[in-house]
Parts: C-alpha cells; sequence; structure tokens
C-alpha cells in the first residue's frame, strides 16, 4: 500500500515543482528583459516629469512675487532718492570739484574766517575702482585745532552724500592764522573720497521662461 501512496503523490510534487521553476523563470525574466527595457525608462521619464512640476511650481511661486519685490525695489530706490549715497556729479572732474567744494564749506563751518582751521594743500588722486563702483579721491591737507578738526571729520562722514576719510595722520605743530597770534595745532592730512554712482540702475531680471510639463507617457490626447 506505501508504494502506491507515494506513486500518487508524485505527479503533485511534479506539478508544484514544475510550477516554482515557471515562476521563478519569468522573475528571471522580468529582472533580465522587461525591468532594463521597459520599467526603469518609464521610472526615469517619470522623475523626469515630477521635476520638472517642481521647477514649474518655483517659478510660478517667484512669478506671484515679483510685484510685491518691484514694489519693494522702489520703495529702496525712493529712499535712497531722498539721502543719496553715491555723489550727485556724474563725472570725476565734477566730483571733484565737489569735494573740493565740500571740504571748503565743513571747514569754513567748522572756523569762520579759517581763523583756527585753514586748508594748506589739496590735489585729486587717481584712485583704480571696479567696473561698477569708481571712487573720487582728494587728498588733503589741514592746519587745525582740536576741536575743530574733530568738528571737519564728523561733518564730512557723517552728511550726505557719504564721504569716507582714510589714512589720517596728525601732527602736533605751532601755527598762527592771524598776525600776532600763536597757539598749538595740528597738521593733518588725509584722503578724503566718495563713489560715483553706477552707470546703470539696478533691474528685476525678467523671469524665466515656463516650459509646459511632458505629458504621462501612455496618455492619450482627448482631440
Amino acid at each position: 500500500m506505501a508504494p502506491a501512496s507515494l506513486d500518487r503523490n508524485r505527479p503533485d510534487r511534479d506539478r508544484w515543482l514544475a510550477l516554482g521553476l515557471l515562476v521563478a523563470a519569468l522573475a528571471l525574466a522580468y529582472l533580465l528583459v522587461v525591468h532594463p527595457l521597459w520599467t526603469a525608462p518609464m521610472r526615469e521619464v517619470q522623475d523626469r516629469i515630477d521635476s520638472a512640476r517642481e521647477r514649474e511650481l518655483r517659478v510660478r511661486t517667484q512669478l506671484q512675487q515679483a510685484p510685491e519685490i518691484k514694489k519693494g525695489l522702489a520703495a529702496a530706490v525712493a529712499q535712497q532718492s531722498q539721502r543719496p549715497g553715491f555723489l550727485l556729479e556724474a563725472t570725476p572732474e565734477l566730483a571733484t570739484a565737489g569735494l573740493v567744494k565740500r571740504l571748503e564749506t565743513v571747514v569754513l563751518e567748522a572756523s569762520p574766517g579759517n581763523r583756527s582751521c585753514a586748508i594748506t594743500n589739496r590735489s585729486p588722486l587717481a584712485q583704480p575702482g571696479s567696473d561698477r563702483f569708481a571712487p573720487v579721491v582728494v587728498q588733503v591737507r589741514l592746519s587745525c585745532g582740536t576741536p575743530e578738526l574733530a568738528s571737519v571729520l564728523y561733518a564730512l562722514e557723517s552728511g550726505t552724500p557719504r564721504l569716507f576719510v582714510e589714512n589720517l595722520n596728525v601732527l602736533t605743530m605751532g601755527y598762527s592764522f592771524m598776525p600776532g597770534q600763536s597757539s598749538a595745532g595740528l597738521d593733518v592730512s588725509f584722503d578724503l573720497y566718495g563713489y560715483l554712482r553706477p552707470p546703470t540702475a539696478a533691474r528685476i531680471p525678467a523671469p524665466p521662461a515656463i516650459a509646459p510639463a511632458p505629458a504621462k507617457p501612455g496618455a492619450v490626447d482627448a482631440n
């Protein structure tokens, strides 16, 4: 009886073994043929579609923010025009003359009649600058008292347009501004400079063109 029972169970085992081999063969065929030739390219296309949609969303968000950015830029330009940081003149020659005039005005305000502070030398100095921001420099030498010097430097660096003082050298000396009057003073030299306004105003760059997102693979046009 036992051998006959084993003979009846053998076809079942063979069928299950054949089924297992078929499944293994199908899995191997999928890995070797279907996946590299169909599934992987389709997933790559889908990844590109998702990336294009994310890029399109970012661009649309930036476009929606453009009016607010333009409004902020206009406000900044208006504020800058009320308190200019750059020199008002358009050329280095005119800007140099403006610097000298500003210096003379400040020194005269600090010492009316130049009784205790006077300009002994002022000469333009060529200064290399970047393509966008060109400096205008004047070498200055003063004979000043200490309070007057402090007033001059403060007025130069705190006014508008913005001016800067560099290479400041101060030496003690004896001077006489008026005949018969003499007192201890300072021999002061420094570089006074400002920047010309850039030739082109800042502009908001044009938004990039939005490319249409690629269609899903397999999609059929309804028309």
